[in-house]
């Protein structure tokens, strides 16, 4: 299939509007982000405040036994689940069952933030993502279960989404990274099509492909957002809006543009690079009303 490269602006978000934001917490979604480690906390914070900040209701963290409390004291809104691990640090592949147990009533599932081994990850989502059946970001380290099994999440029937930065896509996909890099478009492209799941990849510059589509969205990037955390913070704006209702495309166009709207906002208020990945989400909930009121208009 031949694909359109089209830029992505406030315009087009009209066509995925956000859902209505009255109600309880109850209304706006339940997101679990899974993901952690030893030596790698932070990231799953980083990911779960932003899930809040985009306005999911109901945040919930899994992460490794040995942090679990000082990750809930960190994020005092987040319900913390305590998981086996191994003797590295690294979650266990039998926590997939502690996993599943919180699956089944949420409304989006964040796969992969901190997680540091790749066969620990992959093992960890063979046991669990053939038996989910909510919405799922897959994020990260998590990708090496695509690599493995490049049709894992197709039974979710289009409602995943995929996150892989470019050294992620290229072993996905089996290609060089350079040579990706290159052609980052038809890989993300590519990568969709062969997953069945909506694709965001890239840095300075990020593109959207969704299974089927002849549309690969593109939007430039904000360079101070190239820090540690940043991608933490993408890929839990993403599933926050995903747990709210929104469709797998939707939550990645909407995710990308506050994403890039908040970096921007840091950059221009304290300098073009810097600034830190956790400074981005306290502008995430202002960033979305702006372009919210700007996409109806």
């Amino acid at each position: 299939m031949s694909h359109r490269v089209r830029d992505l602006d406030v315009t087009q978000l009209g066509a995925w509007p956000l859902p209505d934001a009255s109600g309880g917490k109850e209304g706006r979604g339940r997101v679990v982000v899974v993901g952690g480690s030893r030596r790698t906390p932070g990231a799953v914070l980083l990911a779960a405040e932003a899930a809040i900040r985009s306005g999911a209701g109901k945040p919930q963290v899994a992460t490794v036994k040995s942090v679990a409390v000082a990750v809930s004291v960190a994020l005092p809104e987040a319900l913390v689940t305590d998981l086996h691990e191994t003797e590295d640090g690294e979650i266990a592949a039998r926590a997939a069952e502690q996993v599943l147990g919180l699956a089944g009533g949420c409304d989006a599932l964040l796969l992969g933030p901190g997680l540091l081994s790749p066969d620990s990850a992959r093992e960890l989502l063979e046991g669990l993502v053939p038996q989910v059946d909510c919405p799922v970001v897959v994020d990260a380290l998590g990708m090496a279960y695509l690599t493995a099994h490049p049709e894992g999440v197709a039974h979710l029937d289009g409602r995943a989404i995929l996150t892989p930065n470019d050294s992620e896509l290229a072993r996905t996909l089996d290609r060089d990274e350079g040579e990706v890099t290159e052609n980052l478009s038809d890989c993300t492209a590519e990568l969709a099509d062969r997953s069945g799941a909506t694709v965001v990849a890239g840095g300075e510059t990020t593109y959207i492909a969704s299974p089927g589509s002849d549309v690969i969205w593109r939007h430039a990037g904000v360079p101070g957002l190239g820090v540690a955390g940043s991608g933490d913070v993408k890929a839990g704006i993403v599933a926050g809006l995903l747990a709210r209702g929104l469709s797998a495309e939707g939550a990645a166009a909407w995710g990308v543009m506050l994403h890039l709207a908040a970096g921007r906002a840091v950059s221009e208020r304290q300098a073009p690079v810097g600034f830190l990945a956790r400074e981005v989400l306290p502008w995430v909930p202002r960033v979305m009303a702006e372009l919210s009121s700007e996409a109806a208009g």
